[in-house]
């Protein structure tokens, strides 16, 4: 499968197949459900998908994974490193990191602006230092870079029915819909690694502040404050689906099954953490197999009819050429 994606998107220099290769295990292996959606893409599409998470998954492990006993230093160091590889790559297409060289590619192929990157990487610079969010402006500040921008790279390649510019906003809205379910879901993980994401005067408004999240997580008890203010952070999440939802039929039509069937999964990731009783500081809850199974089979169905409806342009390209994408962001000037 990896070689006909590649062979779809017109990728056929050796060493860059085996750069986009690695991204895609980097997806299979971390990202489940980002993974699973991806596949309901055309094959053309996938391998830039691929070299975005990558490319994302790069960096976050740099600031949480680097070495269990690593020094905030450290990893500001190794991510300043990754920082200049990154913005030398964008400018050359060339670099000795695999990750780097497809992602630059990606970026040129589909004209994506470099400033998404350098934005996520400075969100990636305030997980050094910043271990709590006072409101939820603050945590805005952060997201743009952790989470709407990855929707606005992904726009691109998705290819829109409309200008891009009015896609925009749904996209960016759909990122920070992700992330704040992501949130949600690891409260205990990221309070084990010295981190509250949740905005604080959310937390305040219910009782709730560090000391009692980590009681409960050291303790495994729950208390009525935290779930109160754990409903309210679900609910403040499904609005910002709401802002996301309009931008899915504003996409490509061959593009929409993915993203439907992410917003999906990923949405209901927040059913199952109510459906629970918010249990999140002790464990983490997911949407059940089987109804991933369910909701990637609809993916299929839509991809097929959405296939059928366009295969005459389909059928008119050169084997081996990218599918069009239409609207594509042009690049603008940036430091990068």
């Amino acid at each position: 499968m990896t070689a006909r994606e590649l062979t779809a998107a017109g990728i056929t220099e050796p060493g860059l197949r085996r750069d986009y290769t690695l991204c895609r295990a980097l997806n299979a292996r971390h990202g489940r459900t980002y993974f699973l959606a991806t596949r309901l893409l055309p094959p053309a599409r996938r391998p830039a998908v691929h070299a975005l998470y990558g490319f994302a998954r790069w960096a976050d492990d740099i600031v949480d994974d680097l070495a269990a006993d690593a020094a905030v230093h450290e990893r500001a160091a190794a991510l300043s490193r990754w920082e200049q590889e990154l913005a030398a790559g964008l400018r050359t297409g060339s670099s000795r990191e695999p990750v780097v060289r497809a992602l630059a590619h990606t970026a040129r192929t589909y004209g994506i602006r470099h400033t998404h990157f350098t934005d996520f990487m400075a969100s990636m610079r305030m997980d050094l230092q910043v271990r709590a969010y006072a409101d939820y402006p603050a945590l805005q500040t952060y997201m743009h870079g952790s989470a709407a921008v990855i929707g606005l790279q992904m726009m691109p390649v998705l290819g829109t029915v409309v200008p891009a510019e009015e896609a925009e906003a749904h996209a960016a809205a759909l990122g920070v819909a992700f992330q704040l379910t992501n949130f949600l879901r690891d409260v205990g993980e990221d309070l084990d690694r010295d981190r509250v994401y949740l905005p604080g005067d959310l937390l305040a408004a219910h009782g709730v502040d560090r000391g009692l999240l980590q009681w409960s997580r050291a303790t495994g008890r729950d208390d009525p404050r935290i779930r109160s203010a754990l409903r309210a952070a679900d609910a403040l999440t499904r609005e910002v689906y709401r802002e996301a939802e309009p931008g899915i039929a504003l996409l490509d039509p061959v593009s929409r099954p993915c993203i439907r069937a992410a917003y999906t999964l990923y949405s209901e990731i927040l059913d199952a953490a109510a459906d629970a009783g918010y249990p999140v500081l002790h464990r983490r809850v997911a949407v059940s197999p089987a109804r991933r199974a369910v909701v990637a089979a609809r993916g299929v169905t839509g991809v097929a009819a959405a296939r059928l409806r366009h295969a005459p342009s389909a059928a008119r390209r050169r084997p081996g050429t990218p599918e069009p994408v239409r609207h594509p962001v042009l690049p603008r000037e940036d430091s990068a």
